[in-house]
């Protein structure tokens, strides 16, 4: 079975490649419309995240809010495909970065980026296009298929970003640190497991990853948000956000402290264009209390 996944991967890859970027960008808006209407799990774990975060909104706009939203993960997921394969000056044309000045203002000293699951945020490898003269980088969790795993690293390669797993890569990743002129990319908006730190995200507490914070403190690195934001079809831009103190009076903040502030940052991103983030995610899934609430509001009167 892995080996038709793998062969799948590959013919879909290379048709999506061989197709001008806005088209890719619809027909993966089309998959995301019918994968709405087929992903009953996923539909509903969102529209459980969508009550609780977002409880102004009426029913019905909540639905329209996650048609919309799976078009998008479509789109992004299609564009992504594309766009791992195109120049820095291809991609030029499709991303624009602002802010990148808070970064150049650290030179050589490198910094810790939190990143999450914003638009086409794949695109972050690519935000080397506005950062010259500097080594980008980020973690990843390497997928179960070797195959698969191997496709994609392929992939990602071709962006000339630095990619090191989580779970292989740790000793690789802190000598590159510590040599300094790193800009890491961390993504910081998904459950972290029982080992993550309860942190509020929408007002409600959450697992939350401890790593932005801590590896920022340990090599005495600059902490900064960057969100890649859907502007228009086959169109984003990657907003830098302003530095997140990790020391006050040259003590170390508590690493809760400065994920707070992360989350809030997100929260705000997420407010701005809630169809741009990750819903179906269950980023709440330590939250019993919670899901009987919510469960309880979408029940019919």
């Amino acid at each position: 079975m892995d080996i038709l996944w793998y062969y799948a991967a590959i013919a879909l890859a290379k048709i999506l490649r061989a197709l001008p970027l806005t088209s890719v960008a619809r027909l993966g808006r089309i998959g995301g419309g019918i994968t709405y209407f087929l992903d009953a799990r996923h539909r509903r774990v969102a529209m459980l995240n969508l009550a609780q975060c977002l409880p102004e909104k009426t029913p019905a706009e909540r639905r329209e809010l996650l048609r919309e939203h799976f078009r998008r993960l479509g789109e992004n997921y299609a564009s992504a495909v594309k766009t791992s394969g195109m120049s820095n000056e291809q991609v030029r044309a499709h991303l624009e970065v602002t802010g990148a000045e808070k970064l150049l203002a650290h030179g050589e000293r490198g910094a810790v980026v939190a990143i999450g699951h914003f638009g086409n945020f794949e695109l972050h490898a690519r935000a080397g296009i506005a950062l010259p003269n500097v080594r980008i980088a980020t973690t990843y969790r390497a997928l179960k298929q070797p195959r698969l795993d191997s496709l994609v690293k392929t992939l990602r390669r071709e962006s000339g970003c630095l990619f090191f797993d989580r779970r292989r890569d740790g000793e690789a990743l802190r000598r590159a640190l510590a040599s300094g002129g790193i800009f890491l990319g961390l993504l910081g908006d998904q459950h972290a497991g029982s080992g993550g730190l309860r942190v509020p995200f929408f007002g409600h507490s959450c697992s939350t990853t401890a790593a932005p914070a801590v590896l920022a403190q340990r090599y005495a690195l600059p902490l900064h948000t960057a969100v890649c934001f859907r502007v228009a079809m086959a169109q984003w831009r990657i907003e830098i956000g302003d530095e997140i103190q990790t020391r006050i009076g040259g003590q170390r903040r508590n690493a809760a402290e400065i994920m707070a502030d992360v989350n809030s940052a997100f929260e705000m991103a997420v407010r701005r264009d809630p169809a741009n983030w990750f819903w179906v995610h269950d980023r709440w899934r330590f939250d019993k209390q919670r899901r009987g609430r919510t469960v309880n509001a979408l029940a019919p009167a």
